[in-house]
């Protein structure tokens, strides 16, 4: 069975998506479609923007949503037995099974990017990735800490990225590191993202979520609040919710889709991340990119 996967932020090069505008007609129209619905030229950006340009979170979450959905269009044998998305690729995951339509996923994804740099902006924070550290004992650290700083993303097995205050973050990855972290390096990250400092963003993304009509998925969909598989639409709209302030389960989703029987993980989108992620998770699967 093949599962294809979805990358987050950080997945941003400049340069991206620019040859399947040029060369092919579907991903033409749907890029110009993008460029008319968030009422600026997002395409000038990822292809000749600056790195600084794509980092900020109104443009990378927008950007990696297009490219890894406009790539799966111009798929010619794209037939997923599941899918699942790293965070804002959930939004990906969602469309490419058609959960949600091109233009829907679009709209949330960009309502979602901006309530998360709002929040950013309301409340300095940041994010760090711990490795070399059993994730049991990480979260026992943190819940010994009188900050907001908690686990964000369980990315595979030894590597663990935390999110909280920036207070939180420093405390937590020198506590990390006497624990016998190998390191603890801060991200370059706008905010706290999957931590209750995301609570304002959350509020606005389920207000816009509610009015969004989504539609039973031709596949199922891993969904990151708990790494299991969901084609109720309802089901799948309060996950994504949750989804701003919890975890993502990134190691568990993996795991239950090869105990589903997933044989091969094919990464739709930039960069190679997840690729890697899922081979140190589960070294027996076939693992690819586009």
């Amino acid at each position: 069975m093949k599962a294809y996967v979805f990358p987050g932020q950080g997945a941003q090069f400049v340069g991206m998506g620019k040859d399947l505008y040029d060369n092919h007609a579907t991903a033409n129209e749907m890029f110009e479609k993008a460029n008319e619905i968030l009422g600026f030229r997002i395409t000038d950006l990822m292809f000749a923007g600056t790195d600084e340009d794509l980092r900020q979170t109104r443009v990378t979450q927008p950007a990696i949503f297009l490219h890894s959905v406009i790539l799966a269009a111009t798929l010619p044998d794209f037939k997923p037995d599941m899918v699942a998305g790293h965070s804002l690729g959930e939004f990906s995951a969602l469309v490419t099974s058609k959960a949600l339509s091109f233009e829907d996923g679009l709209r949330l994804v960009y309502a979602r990017a901006m309530a998360m740099q709002k929040a950013c902006e309301a409340e300095p924070s940041t994010m760090a990735a711990i490795l070399g550290l059993d994730d049991a004992k990480t979260e026992e650290v943190l819940a010994g800490i009188d900050e907001i700083v908690v686990p964000a993303n369980y990315n595979s097995p030894g590597q663990l990225v935390i999110s909280g205050s920036i207070k939180g973050i420093e405390i937590a990855c020198e506590a990390l590191k006497a624990a016998g972290a190998k390191r603890a390096l801060p991200l370059k990250v706008g905010g706290a993202f999957h931590s209750p400092l995301m609570e304002p963003a959350r509020i606005e993304l389920a207000a816009a979520i509610e009015a969004t009509t989504f539609s039973t998925p031709v596949c199922p969909v891993y969904q990151n609040v708990d790494a299991k598989p969901y084609t109720d639409p309802s089901e799948i709209k309060t996950n994504l919710v949750a989804q701003l302030t919890s975890p993502v389960r990134w190691t568990q989703i993996v795991q239950n889709m090869v105990a589903d029987g997933a044989t091969t993980f094919v990464e739709v989108g930039p960069g190679t991340v997840l690729q890697g992620l899922v081979k140190k998770i589960a070294p027996e699967v076939e693992a690819m990119g586009v």
